[in-house]
């Protein structure tokens, strides 16, 4: 792990963001923020993704004052339908059946905090995800073994969904699991935070 000058915060407590943030080898600690993640009336799911990455981040400051807190947040866009966690294994089928053949743009908000100053630092960045197209008994077999119940768009990327997937277009192929990390690095960077 990297000693840092400062506590570097994920203000969240998905697993997959944890895992992406191990990847920069940084000592960094996790709380799980209580935030309301509703999308308000009218809201684009930029603003939404923003907002709430955001949100995350100031809450989790009210405790660590001193900081720097990584706030995250994800909304799929499919045609003007929002597509959010599934939650069931019904949901992840209606989902997926809508997705099939199809283009939908995950939008990856990201905000690092300085609680110290209250600077804050944020970015949006899409991934436009193609997926195949997917009969009901894929769908079926994929759920059964993923199980991406917890997961924007009822797909895990970074396990077996990838072979849902035609074709992904972004400039930050971590942002689809949940954490642009080349962006994070980049916002560290102008922190004070040098990686490597």
């Amino acid at each position: 792990m990297t000693a840092l000058p400062r506590e570097i915060v994920l203000a969240s407590s998905s697993s997959y963001r944890k895992a992406l943030i191990g990847r920069l080898g940084l000592d960094c600690t996790t709380i799980a923020p209580d935030i309301d993640e509703s999308a308000l009336p009218g809201e684009s799911p930029v603003a939404t993704a923003t907002r709430l990455a955001q949100a995350k981040a100031r809450k989790v400051a009210t405790s660590k004052p001193e900081a720097l807190i990584i706030g995250s947040d994800q909304v799929a866009l499919l045609d003007d339908a929002v597509l959010g966690k599934p939650g069931s294994h019904e949901s992840a089928v209606r989902q997926l059946r809508l997705m099939s053949g199809k283009t939908t743009v995950f939008h990856t908000a990201i905000c690092l905090y300085d609680a110290a100053s209250e600077e804050m630092q944020c970015a949006n960045v899409p991934t436009t995800v193609h997926l195949r197209e997917l009969s009901d008994e894929v769908i079926e077999r994929y759920l059964k073994q993923d199980q991406p119940y917890d997961c924007a768009g009822s797909a895990k990327i970074e396990a077996l969904g990838i072979a849902l997937v035609e074709k992904v277009e972004s400039d930050d192929p971590t942002a689809l699991i949940g954490l642009p990390l080349i962006t994070l690095v980049t916002m560290l960077k102008r922190a004070g935070i040098i990686l490597p």
